[in-house]
């Protein structure tokens, strides 16, 4: 995906970049490449790809909630930023908060933060399940790029979503049975499936509605969750 091509699709997302974005999308990317030639954060560095895959595909996320408002969102393993940091700069008004348990990775967070003057950017270097502890109810959106099973992802994010609020992972084409849902006081409001331009590999937006507070049981240890994953 060049220049051209991701601006042309990115308003096919409704999204009209600006010249400062595509610039500070271009320090990120240049950073990314320097960063990752000392620390393996990605194995994609391509332009092309980094742009469709972790860029696009990061912004992707508009197509199930509106990112206009001044929303808490909270970006669950989020790596070298995506979605979470690509959001903020499209969305500068999202109160974003970054949860990645590898310090490495955390080093370079911030220091795209700092080198793009990002603001109301919260850090956080630990596991989710421990973060959770202390911040149950606390984000109207959390998502994540998900790697990981369905029901596992649901039991780290749901509890520090708030009520009426969304958890929102980015997955493949794969939809598991979501009936260990009700189990989190949750449902799934609305799937969206598409494909990404260019390459059409298959993506899904699995849209969570939090509906009541969480039992206070979840989430569990990790170990827990791998040996007995909620049914």
């Amino acid at each position: 995906m060049n220049d051209l091509e991701f601006i042309k699709y990115l308003k096919e997302l409704n999204i009209n970049i600006t010249s400062e974005q595509l610039k500070d999308l271009d320090k990120f990317y240049k950073h990314l490449l320097n960063y990752n030639s000392k620390t393996n954060l990605t194995s994609i560095t391509k332009k092309e790809e980094v742009y469709l895959k972790n860029f696009y595909d990061s912004l992707t996320l508009v197509k199930s909630i509106n990112l206009d408002n001044a929303l808490s969102l909270c970006d669950v393993g989020t790596g070298a930023g995506f979605p979470g940091l690509i959001l903020k700069i499209i969305f500068p008004n999202i109160k974003l908060t970054l949860i990645e348990s590898i310090g490495k990775k955390t080093t370079f967070l911030k220091e795209i933060v700092n080198l793009l003057n990002l603001k109301d950017v919260e850090i956080i270097n630990d596991r989710v399940e421990n973060f959770a502890r202390n911040s149950v109810n606390r984000y109207d959106v959390v998502t994540c790029r998900a790697v990981s099973s369905l029901n596992i992802i649901s039991e780290l994010c749901i509890p520090i979503t708030k009520v009426n609020g969304y958890f929102i992972p980015m997955k493949g084409e794969i939809i598991e049975d979501t009936s260990f849902l009700s189990k989190l006081n949750s449902k799934v409001e609305k799937i969206y499936k598409f494909n990404l331009p260019i390459e059409n590999s298959k993506r899904t937006l699995i849209k969570i509605k939090k509906l009541q507070e969480t039992n206070e049981l979840y989430p569990r240890n990790y170990k827990t969750m791998k040996e007995k994953p909620l049914k």
